[in-house]
């Protein structure tokens, strides 16, 4: 789960990570009123104006803008409140529709009172599930494409990994803030930076977290000028006030849907839409439709309880998808019966009315002899299979 720039920032607050302060505003009512305050608190005329989306790169797309008085705030928040904001991280990218910018932060100017003596840096933490443990990954270029940084200069981005068993070590700490080449008060301020950070990332169940740019000012403060924060769902059932903070209104209104009716869904851009019983499962079908010459429209598990409602609610959240032509059921009858899947299938089409793509149905496992029967007996343009080639072969058919 996402959070925004303002979302992520207070957890970080929570921890003692020092922050740029802001306000959120979702009018230009309150932007004016967020300036003042923040102007009253900083004794700076200047105040940043920053989208609230969950993609990244939103100065590229206009979304960031420096106000350096009340005109320029309202000019500037007028203009951002209410765009379609394209980024290089929105659907499509630049050349893409974007996201609809709802809400906005007014922050603080971090910069003041001496820009020219600050210093971005770069620093994510996640979890390396190659070596199973997590790791800090930092650069002194903050405020660019870590990607073309590594890439073109790679010696400039560090690693430190860091053993969850025993956390993050003093000495670590203290590395980080020595590869930076930092020094004195900003040395340990940037030690204890970090210490609250990986606090914050493993009391959070975090996946991601990522400050570019971090920002060492002037007077040697370190402080989270950005963050970009992603959370483990899986973990959400432990932070019920996290939960909280999602906001749907930046997720995909089908996958949203298919969440609550407890489908787990993602859309994808190909052309034939699957549902599978099991995760591992669904990777595999969406493998042989590739090889067989599709490409896979979604992911849908339908999980073990793939009775008859439950099956159209997933015909329904895959032909939403005005793409797709032709639909793959592929179902491993383990704890789930075959037999009472198919009969979900014929039932859901049946109240469904007409579906007007070709449907391939994969039955394997428990009942699976009855369940093609019932497929073949019910006088409905359903195409059975037995094997999974033989359901691939089907649909390249069909294309």
């Amino acid at each position: 789960m996402n959070l925004h720039e303002y979302q992520g920032k207070e957890l970080l607050k929570s921890f003692g990570v020092a922050i740029q302060e802001g306000i959120v505003a979702e009018n230009l009512e309150e932007a004016v009123a967020a300036y003042h305050k923040i102007k009253a608190e900083s004794g700076n005329d200047f105040a940043i104006v920053k989208a609230q989306i969950h993609a990244g790169g939103r100065g590229k797309g206009g979304g960031v803008k420096l106000a350096k008085n009340l005109d320029e705030l309202k000019e500037h928040a007028g203009n951002i409140l209410g765009m379609m904001l394209k980024t290089p991280q929105t659907p499509g990218g630049m050349e893409g529709a974007g996201k609809l910018v709802r809400k906005i932060l007014i922050a603080e100017d971090a910069y003041a009172p001496d820009f020219d003596a600050c210093k971005e840096i770069y620093i994510s933490i996640l979890m390396d599930r190659g070596r199973k443990q997590n790791v800090i990954i930092y650069s002194t270029e903050g405020g660019m494409d870590i990607e073309k940084v590594a890439e073109e200069t790679p010696h400039l981005v560090h690693k430190e990994y860091i053993d969850p068993k025993l956390g993050l070590l003093p000495f670590q700490a203290r590395k980080v803030a020595f590869n930076l080449g930092l020094s004195g008060k900003a040395f340990k301020e940037m030690r204890s930076f970090i210490s609250k950070l990986y606090k914050a990332f493993v009391a959070s169940d975090a996946s991601l977290f990522e400050i570019n740019p971090c920002v060492k000012t002037g007077d040697d403060r370190i402080i989270a000028v950005d963050s970009k924060v992603s959370l483990d769902d899986n973990a959400l059932f432990r932070h019920k006030d996290l939960a909280e903070l999602r906001d749907t209104d930046e997720e995909d209104p089908t996958e949203v849907e298919a969440k609550s009716y407890g489908l787990n869904y993602v859309k994808l851009d190909g052309n034939v839409g699957c549902m599978v019983n099991g995760a591992g499962l669904a990777m595999a079908t969406m493998d042989i439709i590739k090889l067989s010459g599709g490409e896979p429209a979604n992911f849908l598990d339908v999980g073990g309880t793939a009775d008859a409602a439950r099956v159209e609610q997933a015909f329904r959240i895959i032909l939403k998808d005005p793409n797709v032509k032709a639909i793959l059921i592929n179902i491993f009858g383990g704890i789930v019966r075959c037999d009472r899947v198919a009969q979900g299938v014929v039932d859901a089409y049946k109240n469904m009315g007409n579906i007007s793509v070709p449907i391939i149905v994969r039955l394997q496992g428990t009942n699976a002899d009855i369940a093609k029967k019932i497929i073949d007996d019910s006088g409905l343009e359903v195409k059975s299979a037995i094997l999974l080639q033989e359901a691939a072969d089907i649909v390249k058919a069909v294309l």
